[in-house]
């Protein structure tokens, strides 16, 4: 499920703090939320997993709808979260990102956001495996910047927070290791968290935001130039 590069329409600053604005045609965007989208938005590699370990444990049909209900989306998809999925995807296809742990796998009702980072997990460069952190917003309105980049929560703060504190990182890094456990990608994060205690300003952070506005550059060139100041 390949999802698209889209149009370049933008790019502001330079490595290692820059702004790239990219399109999406409709049928792009069609083909994606259909497919990659979609299967991080519904967890469809988590689900076979439970589906697996239930599999002897069900042996009547009256069992296995239960199970069938239990394993039911019943709530409607928010926004933020269609908007999460597409960064994830996005990053995954064309950063070299990956994001092994869905944090919806750790909330205990639909709808619920956990602190932290939008999208944990890890990336890679010429120097080997390293932590990728994400924070992402949607948003439909129509000024550039849109009102989600300011404010407490906005992406603006968020992107300032993930790069000063290293306290919120050291936090991520434990959330990860909690549930490296057995995985197939212990290997991976073992190996960017041994580049991250030698340097705990090296890892990777991305500003992710989605919009169904024509692109400006106006939305990115002010917080990529503040993110430039006083970068570790």
């Amino acid at each position: 499920m390949t999802v698209a590069s889209g149009k370049l329409v933008y790019r502001i600053g330079r490595d290692p703090c820059s702004g790239t604005g990219y399109r999406w045609s409709n049928e792009e965007l069609e083909a994606a939320v259909d497919g990659r989208v979609e299967a991080i938005l519904f967890d469809d590699e988590g689900m076979a997993n439970i589906e697996e370990i239930f599999a002897d444990l069900v042996d009547t049909e009256f069992a296995q709808q239960g199970l069938k209900r239990a394993l039911e989306h019943h709530s409607v998809v928010e926004d933020w979260r269609v908007g999460e999925a597409i960064a994830e995807s996005y990053l995954s296809e064309h950063r070299s990102c990956r994001f092994p742990w869905p944090d919806g796998r750790d909330a205990r009702k639909d709808g619920s956001s956990l602190p932290g980072a939008d999208l944990v997990g890890l990336g890679s460069d010429d120097h080997g495996d390293c932590l990728a952190f994400g924070e992402v917003k949607t948003s439909s309105d129509s000024s550039y910047p849109p009102s989600t980049m300011y404010g407490r929560t906005g992406l603006k703060r968020q992107l300032k927070n993930l790069r000063d504190s290293e306290d919120i990182r050291d936090n991520i890094l434990r959330y990860l290791a909690h549930r490296s456990g057995k995985a197939r990608w212990r290997p991976q994060f073992e190996s960017a968290a041994k580049r991250y205690l030698k340097n705990k300003s090296d890892v990777q952070i991305y500003g992710f935001l989605v919009r169904d506005v024509k692109p400006h550059a106006n939305d990115l060139k002010a917080h990529v130039s503040e993110l430039a100041k006083d970068r570790p």
